[in-house]
């Protein structure tokens, strides 16, 4: 008989776990018949000790078993899903969804509300008049086969074990542990059943991994899991030292989609959506090589038709989706302030996450899981890192419904730095992982 306090001296003492320990561990704490601080103790253990790649890959699988499984299989086609490590202005699954649809690759995608400086993807979705996600399943998987794209929101019952872990893991010190993390987010992308995943793993000032050595080992770890339990997966390492694009809001983000599915977004965004979702085309088959596939993606965004599987895409879910040719009808803050230079210079950094608590403090983002979510509000960079600024001219727009934003400003000029001397733009994308 398997006693738990004899598999947390094991995992102590360095040993690995076999798969049925693993299974026990987990099973255990999910039915209450482990209680917490024995979980604790082994979390802190595998914190100092890790995990080898099969126990990572067992503990993936046992928190996938623990809950709910979306099974897919009546999708036609290759199901490829995209993840983020998430960061500021992170626009890209806006624009992937039609983009990656409009060349006929199946987006099946299940979407979390956002706690942090903006909302989830569903919150900003929801920024369109009637748009909803409350579908069932049979309707999810109609669409799918008919649009190639649906949203649908987080089951109830996907991975317990993995919301029990990483509340635990959150008060007990053991967050960052490579191990946990990536198991944490590989459960919750196979538990959803997609055949092949992207993974876009940030680096950065306003990323969960701050160095590039740390988000390069969870984008391995999480590659070689995903292979591992026979999904194929990919990994690229984009960076987060700024916001992505310029827009930071939920209607803003939305408007900035229509702009890029346009061919009139922003650079940085644009290039990382072609490079994300030349991999989802690549791994669904569509293309023989990822050139061929950044080739179809370019051609869906000139002639229109990205454009219009997002047009289709919304009215399918009971948006309104003449907002994609006239966004002033997306929610508007009642007032707009500019955030003026102080002097002239060259912008030298924008540290992401601060620029982030920004928007959240005008209403962009949750400070907590009870608040309210205003649409409207947020920012809008005119300038990037490596811009030329003079004095009086603005950095950043302000989308606001509160008439005081002196606070925001102040936390805005603090995290934004102007030098004197030309600095380079940073790197966008710092390497790809296909293991």
């Amino acid at each position: 008989m398997m006693r738990m306090v004899d598999l947390i001296e094991k995992k102590r003492d360095g040993f690995e776990l076999s798969a049925a320990e693993i299974d026990f561990i987990i099973k255990g704490y999910t039915d209450n018949s482990i209680p917490d601080y024995q979980i604790s103790a082994l979390t802190m253990a595998i914190y100092f000790k890790g995990m080898s790649e099969r126990e990572r890959a067992d503990l993936t699988m046992a928190m996938v078993k623990s809950g709910d499984q979306i099974d897919l299989a009546r999708i036609e086609g290759i199901k490829v899903d995209k993840h983020s490590t998430g960061g500021v202005g992170d626009t890209t699954t806006l624009v992937l969804g039609p983009l990656v649809a409009a060349v006929g690759v199946p987006v099946a995608k299940m979407s979390g509300r956002g706690l942090g400086h903006t909302g989830g993807t569903i919150d900003k979705l929801e920024a369109v008049k009637g748009f909803h996600v409350e579908i069932d399943n049979e309707q999810f998987i109609h669409l799918v086969n008919k649009n190639k794209l649906a949203v649908i929101g987080q089951s109830g019952n996907l991975t317990p074990a993995d919301k029990k872990l990483y509340a635990l893991r959150d008060v007990t010190a053991t967050v960052d542990s490579i191990p946990l993390i990536a198991s944490s987010i590989m459960s919750k992308k196979i538990a959803a059943g997609a055949d092949a995943i992207v993974l876009d793993v940030k680096t950065g000032a306003g990323a969960f991994m701050k160095t590039l050595e740390d988000s390069r080992e969870l984008a391995k770890a999480m590659v070689r899991i995903g292979n591992n339990v026979g999904r194929r997966t990919m990994a690229v390492i984009s960076d987060m030292s700024q916001p992505l694009g310029y827009a930071i809001g939920n209607a803003l983000e939305v408007q900035e989609a229509i702009d890029t599915l346009k061919g009139q977004g922003p650079e940085d965004l644009t290039e990382l959506c072609l490079t994300l979702g030349s991999h989802m085309v690549y791994l669904a088959g569509k293309a023989n090589t990822l050139e061929e596939a950044r080739n179809l993606l370019e051609k869906a965004i000139q002639d229109g038709s990205a454009l219009e599987a997002f047009r289709v895409f919304l009215s399918s879910q009971g948006g309104d989706a003449s907002i994609v040719d006239d966004p002033a009808r997306l929610p508007q803050a009642k007032y707009k302030y500019e955030l003026e230079a102080k002097e002239s210079g060259y912008l030298s950094e924008m540290v992401a996450d601060e620029i982030g608590t920004a928007a959240m403090l005008l209403g962009a983002g949750r400070a907590t899981k009870d608040s309210q979510i205003d649409l409207a509000v947020g920012l809008v960079l005119r300038k990037k890192i490596g811009d030329k600024v003079e004095k009086g001219e603005s950095l950043l727009t302000i989308h606001s419904n509160f008439e005081n934003v002196d606070h925001v400003k102040e936390l805005l000029y603090k995290n934004l730095k102007l030098t004197k001397n030309q600095v380079n733009a940073p790197t966008l994308v710092h390497g790809e992982i296909t293991e």
